[in-house]
């Protein structure tokens, strides 16, 4: 085979899977990538067109995190794993299970087929939900040290708890059973930039909310930001670093307010300052108009509390250097108005 090698990309019709599958192509991988169905095969081509890869080195398998059904076929012959694939909520789930079965049992059907196959690395994409949750608030940058803590319910939705659990039981998995099998997860914020279609991160709706005119003010929500390529760009490091087996790395800048991300669209892109809401939206005005929208009645509990992290590991052991919030908001704006999407 030509090329450096085969990785297997789980999720291929995904926001963050499409710049990881770009990033491996441009680097001269082969690349299979997994879908639910392959019909979705041109529609994942069709997104990758827009972006400056080799597209006769992609191929496609069938395989859903909710069944056995595939995997072994599709990590055949394959040297790394990026682990993408993960439910995300659109709308408020009725139980936890809706997002924590697929998401830890479809990565430990990922992390058994991948050791079966002789696979040397798997990096499997976790997130800050991991990290940063159950525990309230604080002015203190959380660390790959840190946990969520899973069981308090009043500083946790369904998407935390299942992401941390996901993520623990692989992390046990892998040192219980995992035999050769190195792996390492990535802990992305909330991932903006530019999207290919309409296949992208739930955090976009972040931005988009800002400039379609939907929002009447500016509610106090915040998060740690991450451009999509830089998520990519951490997944293709930990994958080949001697020094990412066995680590969590936080992928995420600085954490901004939504006044933050709006003051940078007003500013930056001065022909949207109009659709931006500029008035600040108080916690005792958000509450009533919950009982309107299950998504923002699920996210009651993030009014006003502060989530930093820290990236320092990344950059210290990786060498991995995002790029600023501002550009990632930028991007995400104009590529949404490029679109048609908004």
């Amino acid at each position: 085979m030509e090329g450096r090698g085969l990785v297997l990309v789980t999720g291929g019709s995904g926001y963050i899977a499409s710049f990881c599958i770009a990033r491996l192509l441009q680097e001269g991988w082969h690349v299979r990538t997994t879908v639910r169905s392959l019909s979705r095969a041109n529609e994942v081509r069709a997104s990758l067109s827009k972006l400056p890869v080799r597209g006769d080195r992609l191929t496609f398998a069938a395989a859903d995190l909710k069944s056995d059904k595939g995997w072994s076929e599709a990590l055949g012959g394959c040297n790394y794993v990026m682990h993408v694939a993960s439910p995300l909520p659109s709308s408020s789930p009725k139980t936890d299970d809706e997002l924590l079965r697929p998401a830890r049992d479809g990565a430990l059907r990922v992390l058994a087929a991948a050791r079966d196959a002789g696979v040397r690395r798997v990096v499997m994409t976790a997130s800050t939900a991991a990290i940063a949750y159950g525990r309230g608030g604080r002015s203190t940058p959380f660390t790959e040290n840190d946990w969520s803590d899973e069981t308090n319910r009043a500083d946790t939705s369904a998407y935390e708890r299942s992401k941390t659990i996901a993520e623990r039981t692989a992390w046990a998995w892998v040192k219980d059973h995992g035999k050769h099998l190195e792996f390492t997860t990535i802990n992305p914020g909330a991932v903006l930039g530019p999207v290919l279609g309409k296949d992208f991160s739930t955090s976009i709706e972040i931005v988009k909310k800002l400039i379609d005119g939907s929002l009447p003010g500016l509610p106090r929500f915040g998060w740690a930001l991450v451009d999509v390529r830089d998520v990519a760009d951490l997944h293709y490091r930990a994958m080949l670093s001697s020094k990412a087996a066995g680590e969590r790395f936080i992928g995420a800048g600085s954490f901004y307010w939504m006044s933050d991300i709006a003051r940078t669209i007003q500013t930056r892109l001065p022909h949207l300052a109009q659709r931006v809401p500029t008035r600040s939206l108080p916690d005792w005005l958000l509450r009533p108009l919950s009982m309107f929208d299950p998504v923002v009645r699920e996210r009651l509990f993030e009014l006003g509390k502060e989530r930093p992290v820290s990236a320092a590991k990344a950059k210290d052991l990786l060498g991995w250097l995002p790029r600023a919030n501002d550009e990632a908001i930028v991007d995400t704006a104009q590529s949404l108005l490029a679109q048609g999407l908004v």
